[in-house]
């Protein structure tokens, strides 16, 4: 028994020992052999062209052999991680316009890059269509780029340029681009840097206060530390990725009740987690018992996550039975070859063996999904106004829950076009590819699954039934215009009951 605790104590101690060298030593400007790189783009493209249940799904089979051919003859000379990534497997993902198949950095570069912050182009924007507003700007003693100003180029590329080549880098699902705009919003700086590359000077072009068009010459911001104060207090703990993780997920749902206007506010950004099903039941209960006749749910950064949690809270909701999928299949009934290279390997695989069936279209079927129907919940259901305000970030399971919903008595989509596929898209079952040299990782999803009663393969997101666009008026005042908007409808047909 001793040995056996030797035995252990030493393996225990080799493999934490590792797991900490290889992260305090992981090199961000190594290179990888042209060979190397490779083994690594064949391995993927093969796994993506035998287990993607939908690769030609919006782009034809040879358009794709053409960009496997184009990207592969890309691979010209050794790289780093990062350069492979985003010149080679960002824009061949991409391709695939699956927007749950997308290309991740290895496990060593998140630790390395974990509360780093690295030089990059200075300026944030907001961006829809082929517009560029600044939001804010890292060099604070700017005294002439001011929030709000439009942007007109920069280092002479006009924003519909800007703006379509960035979005060769982004995944979507089919054409619905509405999510990519909101990606480019919030981090402009980061995707201008991996797509552009660093200067150390930028030529940006603005529109003054009068409408007149200037010129101005900005630096490349670098982070600095300020050591001319002394902080005699002790610096604020960095919360870990584990921490963080944690508050987000309790940020992720709340709900706010509105006496005056009778309305209940359900924010949810996100179908995932152990504490969903209480926080519905909660939720659902209080609203009866206050005889609340307004429901608003948000939604617009809800990426998705787990279908049952979708399919609950439909069912609080829906005037009807519904179905999740008039068709859910996968590709193959396994993942071998490649299944040492795909996460999950053993559960995914009994998965694909035992909850799919061949059938005569050559496709293996999720029968569950295909033709189990769902009821309404007779305790604490809500049958009265219901308002849900969507937005690009409205993906995946969240899709789901909008396409079985729209065109019910006292249901409204208010907002922009969702992300997530109307006619359907891919996912349940997503596991990573973790490729063996440069250990990037690809996400691969499973099952396609077609909706419900599905529109058209056009490839666009739910649309709303009332389209509240950007405005520049309302981010210059910080105003919600989506939920303003909400918000006068309910006053509306309250003055008018």
């Amino acid at each position: 028994m001793n040995r056996i605790h030797l035995v252990l104590s030493v393996v225990l101690f080799l493999f934490f020992s590792s797991c900490s060298v290889s992260s305090k030593n992981y090199n961000p400007d190594k290179k990888y052999p042209k060979e190397k790189l490779q083994q690594d783009y064949t391995l993927l493209k093969n796994i993506l062209e035998t287990k993607h249940p939908s690769i030609y799904w919006y782009t034809s089979k040879d358009s794709m052999d053409f960009y496997f051919d184009k990207y592969y003859k890309q691979i010209e000379d050794s790289m780093t991680e990062l350069r492979f990534g985003w010149r080679i497997l960002a824009p061949l993902t991409e391709k695939l316009h699956c927007g749950h198949t997308s290309f991740g950095m290895s496990k060593a570069y998140n630790k390395w890059v974990d509360n780093k912050i690295f030089p990059s182009f200075p300026l944030f924007m907001k961006i829809w269509g082929d517009t560029m507003v600044l939001s804010g700007n890292l060099n604070h003693k700017d005294s002439v780029l001011k929030r709000g100003m439009i942007i007109t180029s920069i280092n002479g590329i006009k924003p519909p340029e800007l703006i379509n080549t960035m979005f060769g880098y982004m995944t979507e699902d089919g054409i619905s681009n509405n999510i990519n705009y909101i990606r480019l919003s919030t981090n402009f700086p980061y995707y201008h840097r991996v797509v552009y590359g660093l200067r150390r000077q930028y030529d940006v072009t603005y529109k003054d206060s009068t409408g007149a068009e200037k010129s101005i010459r900005l630096p490349l911001y670098e982070p600095t530390i300020d050591t001319s104060k002394k902080n005699k207090s002790a610096p604020a703990r960095q919360l870990s990725r584990a921490e963080r993780k944690k508050r987000n997920r309790e940020n992720d749902h709340a709900l706010a009740i509105d006496i005056v206007n009778n309305t209940a506010l359900i924010t949810l950004n996100s179908f995932s987690g152990n504490t969903l099903r209480g926080f519905f039941r909660r939720s659902f209960k209080r609203i009866k018992n206050d005889n609340i006749n307004n429901v608003v749910l948000d939604i617009r950064s809800n990426g998705g996550g787990k279908i049952n949690l979708s399919t609950l809270l439909t069912k609080y909701v829906t005037r009807k039975p519904f179905r999740i999928a008039d068709s859910a299949t996968v590709a193959a009934g396994s993942l071998k070859p490649y299944t040492k290279y795909i996460k999950g390997k053993f559960w995914n695989n009994l998965a694909l063996l035992f909850l799919t069936k061949k059938k005569s279209d050559g496709r293996r079927h999720f029968g569950y999904w295909e033709h189990k129907t769902f009821y309404a919940k007779k305790t604490n259901h809500f049958g009265g106004d219901l308002y849900i305000l969507t937005n690009g970030p409205t993906f995946s399971a969240s899709t789901l829950l909008c396409n079985d919903l729209k065109g019910q008595p006292g249901i409204t989509l208010v907002g922009e076009e969702a992300g997530g596929g109307w006619h359907g898209n891919n996912g349940v079952m997503i596991p990573d590819i973790t490729l063996p040299n440069t250990h990037l990782r690809v996400r691969l999803p499973l099952v396609r699954l077609v909706q419900f009663n599905h529109v058209p393969k056009d490839g666009h997101g739910v649309m709303p039934d009332i389209y509240v666009p950007p405005n520049y008026d309302a981010l210059m005042k910080g105003v919600d215009k989506k939920m303003e908007v909400v918000m006068e409808l309910i006053k509306k047909k309250t003055v008018d009951r």
